[in-house]
């Protein structure tokens, strides 16, 4: 299997006994799998079957079918005739009651609202058609699975860049993270002698085991294995690659978190603009995987 989106578009037409048809479906990325059909009068039995047909080809998204038909040859032209028998039933009253009033013309009949009409066929939907329009489904859905695949393809190179470079990143925030709590410690310590050389109000010994709390709180460590892991995690996904879309949104969301948590305990300037840079790639990695299947 490999990784399909949840935007593409398929076509498919022909015709049947004179009558001309096509299918267009559209999708682009959903929570679920929502399918809404768009077909002419009459031909409502067959969204059944074919809402089982998009079922077992799709998972995701909110997907569109547009079925169109018209006639290739012109509409055959009828009169209205009892229509036209009440018209000549009246226009010869009117014409009684007016001396020197000349007859009715026909094309002055012809021409009033719903005298003329086109003729509908005997049978709008054949069985031929009918057959056609199911066919043709199944081959304008294929043609948009295939499309998402091809989409997918260039979402999964795209995702596999992503997470090598947000591999690169994290290995530099591990090196440049490895003395962060020995660094905090020393700055707290500065900072706090500062503050206490006149006027101590603690024991040193008290201050040394919150100072060393502290700092030990500062350590990103256990958010950069965590990291290490959603990477693995990620790149399984991409390997298995079929219908992943909602476990790798949960897995960014982790990306997220541990970002988020390591800048906030970040304690040197190398450190936060690598957090930074972090964060900017994970949220574009998040934007793609918004349409993965």
């Amino acid at each position: 299997m490999s990784l399909a989106s949840m935007t593409g578009f398929g076509r498919a037409e022909g015709s049947a006994g004179g009558i001309a048809w096509a299918w267009e479906m559209r999708s682009v990325n959903g929570r679920g799998l929502e399918l809404r059909l768009k077909m002419p009068s009459g031909l409502d039995a067959l969204e059944p079957g074919l809402r089982d047909t998009a079922a077992a080809s799709l998972k995701r998204g909110n997907v569109n079918g547009t079925l169109t038909i018209r006639r290739e040859d012109r509409p055959k032209i009828a009169v209205d005739p009892e229509l036209l028998n009440e018209l000549l039933r009246l226009a010869a009253e009117v014409a009684d009651k007016i001396p020197g009033a000349p007859p009715p013309r026909a094309e002055a009949l012809l021409a009033l609202p719903g005298v003329l009409r086109a003729s509908a066929p005997e049978e709008a939907w054949s069985t031929e058609l009918l057959a056609q329009v199911k066919t043709g489904f199944g081959t304008a859905l294929a043609a948009l699975v295939t499309a998402r695949r091809e989409e997918g393809a260039r979402l999964h190179r795209l995702l596999s860049a992503q997470l090598d470079e947000v591999t690169a990143l994290r290995d530099a925030a591990v090196t440049e993270a490895a003395d962060q709590p020995e660094r905090q410690r020393a700055r707290l310590m500065e900072s706090l002698w500062g503050l206490l050389r006149d006027q101590p109000s603690l024991p040193a010994d008290r201050i040394a085991q919150e100072v060393a709390l502290l700092a030990t709180r500062s350590d990103v460590r256990e958010e950069l294995d965590r990291l290490a892991a959603h990477l693995e995690a990620a790149r399984a996904l991409l390997a298995e690659a079929a219908a992943v879309g909602r476990r790798f949104d949960f897995l960014v969301q982790e990306f997220v978190r541990e970002t988020n948590t390591l800048c906030s305990k970040s304690a040197s300037v190398p450190l936060t603009a690598t957090g930074l840079r972090l964060k900017a790639v994970i949220e574009q990695m998040r934007e793609q995987v918004q349409n993965v299947e």
